[in-house]
């Protein structure tokens, strides 16, 4: 498996909207359209936000990046997204219970 993680900043108050925006719009067609096989998005708070996406290879990963760009110019236009950090690396350990491939929804209650 292969880990692309994502770091962004946007002003406090759009965090909210713009994860309610990734939940409606990206979230749901996000692994099968860029391949993944887990996207989540975090609020890491102060207007910070990151995604953790995991992919089976390398390759997938890389076959993603015109899909994820999209999705970032129209966060940026809406929301003032700017991306501020990529990691990415192959898993090494990974251990996962059954309630991960369970969605979580956005509820509107980001700190």
């Amino acid at each position: 498996m292969y880990a692309i993680v994502r770091h962004y900043r946007t002003d406090a108050g759009s965090v909210r909207d713009m994860v309610r925006q990734v939940d409606a719009e990206f979230a749901d067609r996000i692994p099968e359209q860029v391949g993944s096989l887990l996207y989540t998005a975090v609020d890491t708070g102060e207007g910070a936000a990151m995604t953790i996406t995991l992919f089976a290879d390398a390759e997938s990963a890389t076959r993603s990046e015109a899909m994820v760009t999209q999705v970032q110019r129209s966060l940026a236009e809406r929301f003032g997204v700017d991306e501020t950090t990529v990691h990415r690396g192959e898993v090494m350990v990974s251990r996962a219970a059954a309630a991960v491939a369970a969605p979580v929804r956005f509820a509107g209650t980001v700190s």
